[in-house]
């Protein structure tokens, strides 16, 4: 973006610490506070203290505590160039820092200045002039232009911008500039900034409206209402991807249980977001756009528990006990869908700001996603009794999962049904994300693509970026069922940076574990075995129970597909035991096809028995032709001799209704595996021919390798592996072309380990079969055939 280059480092400087130690959460997050700049990270990094370099408090917001040093060295430079000079650059700078105005040239000429000052800092290498203003070298040096200037001279450029803004849709900038021009206390001022604030959040320019509310709880002469911006300005600070500015903002307002909640949600322990959030909705609350209540004085916090211990904390009450769940017909179409499935890809991160006028809904959203989170669903019918008690409307999704958990099929087919039906595009985000969600339970993934892809637009249009991760988080779950693992794994990987930079470290341990799963598809045993390792470690210290369940599933079909059947059994067998926190009733009821293929190949088959036949239940109420296809396939292997023949056939048929091509491909093996014991040769092969050019397809070679041992066995011959090609992409898979395309960069093995969350020894794993699948010996060789070609890009 600059065409000069920094100052070179002080080279008589001690050695400088670097973000390598620090946990990935946290060095995602230094590198974008700092802007990038490896010279204000090194900086940082030993002014942290210990709990904000293990994530549990924010990092510091403000430039001078976060790399004082380059920024007086920056300084310096600015204050040794003309008066004239420095003036421009103050203006300039005012101009883009902290929110962009783009209103420079005007100024210039409203005024009657002259850009040829600013030949002087060209000349030093520090800015130069450009046909939309002026570009700074770094980002860095913007702010010590900015910050060198004195007060009274910033007063001044803030009122000059002020004057030149007044076209259409710049009043919140001018209002900004007008804020910041202000000498001191105005309560007129604060109410304009308040107002500005509305409208950017209205433009989905959250960053903005962020700023407006922080300036105008300086300028308000009144506590409370210091109080009450700043929590606004937390909650934009959220939405827009700032965690850590939220996290400062909300510890300077009046404490309210619903922002300790989300914080707690998205990046603490989700037992304690659920009390928190449940504690907001029994205190209910009229502040716009947050998450939270309004906070409320004893009587509050008193009726609270007193609602709380109505409900039943903990003890898991029939509907009877207080308000109930309402059942299909019931169902209100609320804003604040839930999420919560049989399925993987339950998110703990924030969708979009709700509407002011029903905050309740959202935060009984937030409080059941804490619970689904955990694995402790019986928490759900708790949110759902209490908001009976509340006269609160359940969310569709909601109630189909409490009616879920309590066995009532059905009912949760027409709740989930109503939710799935509200994935139009321009909607609200939360809304879209939580179609997705009951798009998934239904076993519609079709639809399930369509909702997040939409959610995603519509969070990026209204400025929410937290929910954007979100959003493709659940696009890869929708890629992974649809059998388009490496377009999946891609999207996870996409979605964990930005859930890492966005501060919600609880999303990206799950994202983790689905990126374990993408592994496990493709036969990556060792990405497959770090990335499950490193989110059952992060997910058990924290109680969050679904992405630890969801990499033990990674882990045990990564051992079925090549063959440890025993293995297998055993981890998904476990999966029944483990409680709240540690395991998950919707990952052991999605994994239940798999145990049972595990299990029969082990000859223990009761318990096997037992999990399919709720699993049909369950597929049989959402009359979901995959889930009826994988329940048709359970019943073929538990089933003797020539009996199975039928049911696979049968599950085939409902195959070639569904979208999981992938599981069609296994039924096909398990099929053709049956007929070789059956002795029908020609079917077998077939079937076995099929399934490896699936597999190969999916790139899935550990599962092809299974397909031609069969055909072996057979003694038929194994279908070819497919013929080399001349171009180099078609012989790597996804994981190895992307490292491989990073290595031709000239990235080195840290580097790439940086930006994939991985280890840099798992990527010398990946460089080594790169250079064997490519027959080369050198990094040399790697940019001669990616680096300049077409490959390349």
């Amino acid at each position: 973006m600059t065409p000069v280059n920094p100052p070179p480092l002080d080279r008589t400087s001690p050695p400088q610490r670097t973000t390598s130690g620090l946990p990935e959460g946290v060095r995602v997050r230094v590198l974008h506070a700092v802007y990038g700049d490896p010279r204000a990270a090194a900086e940082l990094v030993p002014l942290l203290t210990e709990r904000q370099s293990a994530g549990l408090d924010p990092l510091p917001t403000e430039p001078s505590a976060l790399a004082p040093g380059l920024l007086r060295a920056h300084r310096a430079e600015i204050q040794a160039l003309p008066d004239d000079t420095r003036l421009l650059l103050l203006l300039a700078a005012a101009d883009q820092y902290p929110v962009a105005t783009h209103a420079f040239l005007r100024a210039v000429a409203a005024v009657g200045l002259g850009t040829r000052p600013l030949e002087a800092a060209e000349a030093a290498g520090i800015a130069q002039s450009g046909a939309g203003g002026v570009v700074f070298r770094d980002a860095w040096t913007r702010i010590a232009a900015y910050e060198t200037g004195s007060p009274a001279d910033r007063r001044d450029v803030h009122r000059l911008l002020a004057r030149v803004l007044h076209g259409a849709g710049e009043t919140p900038r001018r209002s900004w500039h007008r804020g910041a021009g202000a000498l001191g206390p105005s309560a007129r001022l604060a109410a304009e900034l308040r107002t500005a604030a509305e409208q950017a959040r209205a433009a989905g320019q959250l960053t903005l409206a962020r700023a407006l509310l922080e300036r105008a709880a300086t300028l308000s002469p009144t506590p409370s209402e210091q109080s009450r911006l700043r929590a606004r300005a937390a909650t934009a600070a959220w939405h827009s991807g700032d965690a850590d500015r939220a996290r400062r903002l909300a510890a300077t307002a009046t404490p309210d249980d619903g922002l300790t909640g989300l914080f707690a949600l998205r990046a603490g322990n989700a037992t304690e977001a659920f009390d928190a959030l449940l504690t907001a909705v029994v205190q209910g609350g009229d502040r716009e756009d947050v998450q939270g209540s309004s906070p409320t004085g004893g009587n509050g916090s008193v009726r609270a528990r007193r609602e709380l211990r109505g409900a039943g904390a903990g003890n898991g009450l029939r509907d009877r006990e207080g308000g109930g769940v309402p059942g299909p017909s019931e169902a209100p179409g609320g804003a604040g869908a839930v999420r919560g499935r049989p399925v993987p890809g339950a998110s703990a991160r924030a969708t979009a700001a709700p509407a002011a006028s029903a905050p309740a809904p959202h935060l009984l959203a937030r409080a059941t996603e804490a619970a689904i989170y955990t694995g402790d669903l019986r928490r759900c019918r708790e949110a759902a009794v209490l908001a009976g008690r509340l006269g609160i409307g359940v969310p569709g999704t909601l109630g189909g999962l409490v009616a879920a958990f309590e066995g009532r099929y059905e009912d949760a087919r027409g709740l989930l049904e109503a939710a799935a039906g509200r994935c139009g595009p321009g909607g609200d985000p939360t809304l879209l994300v939580h179609a997705g969600i009951a798009a998934l339970m239904l076993g519609d993934h079709t639809r399930a693509a369509t909702a997040t892809v939409r959610a995603a637009a519509s969070a990026r249009a209204r400025g929410a970026t937290a929910t954007v991760a979100q959003a493709l988080e659940f696009r890869a779950y929708a890629d992974f069922w649809t059998g388009r693992p490496q377009a999946g794994a891609a999207t996870a990987t996409d979605a964990l940076r930005q859930a890492y930079a966005t501060g919600q470290d609880n999303g990206a341990c799950h994202l983790q574990a689905a990126l374990a799963m993408f592994a496990a598809v493709t036969g990556d045993a060792a990405t497959c075995r770090e990335r499950a390792a490193t989110a059952r470690s992060y997910a058990l210290a924290r109680g969050l129970g679904l992405p630890a369940a969801l990499a033990q599933w990674a882990l045990a079909f990564l051992d079925l597909a090549e063959g440890r059947f025993a293995g297998a059994a055993a981890r998904l067998r476990a999966l029944a035991g483990f409680g709240p926190g540690h395991g998950h009733r919707a990952i052991r009821h999605l994994a239940t096809p798999h145990y049972v293929e595990a299990a029969v190949r082990t000859g223990d088959t009761r318990v096997a028995r037992a999990a399919h036949a709720d699993y049909h239940r369950w597929a049989s109420a959402v009359r979901s032709a995959d889930d009826l296809a994988l329940s048709a396939r359970c019943r073929a292997l538990l089933a003797p001799g020539a009996e199975a023949v039928e049911h696979y056939r049968t599950a085939l048929d409902l195959h070639a209704r569904g979208d999981r091509d992938f599981e069609r491909a296994r039924t096909e093996l398990l099929f053709g595996s049956a007929l070789r014991r059956l002795r029908r040769r020609t079917e077998a092969r077939d079937r076995l021919y099929s399934a490896v050019e699936a597999f190969e397809y999916f790139g899935a070679p550990h599962c092809a390798t299974q397909a031609r041992a069969e055909l072996r066995a057979l003694g038929a011959p194994a279908a070819p592996a497919p013929a080399r090609s001349d171009d180099p992409v078609t012989r790597l898979t996804a994981q190895q072309l992307l490292i491989a395309r990073m290595a031709a960069d000239g990235a080195t093995n840290r580097e790439i380990a940086a930006r994939l969350a991985l280890s840099p020894r798992t990527i010398d794993h990946h460089l080594r079969g790169v250079f064997s699948r490519l027959d080369i010996r050198s990094r040399i060789d790697l940019v001669r055939l990616l680096g300049d070609g077409g490959h390349a890009q």
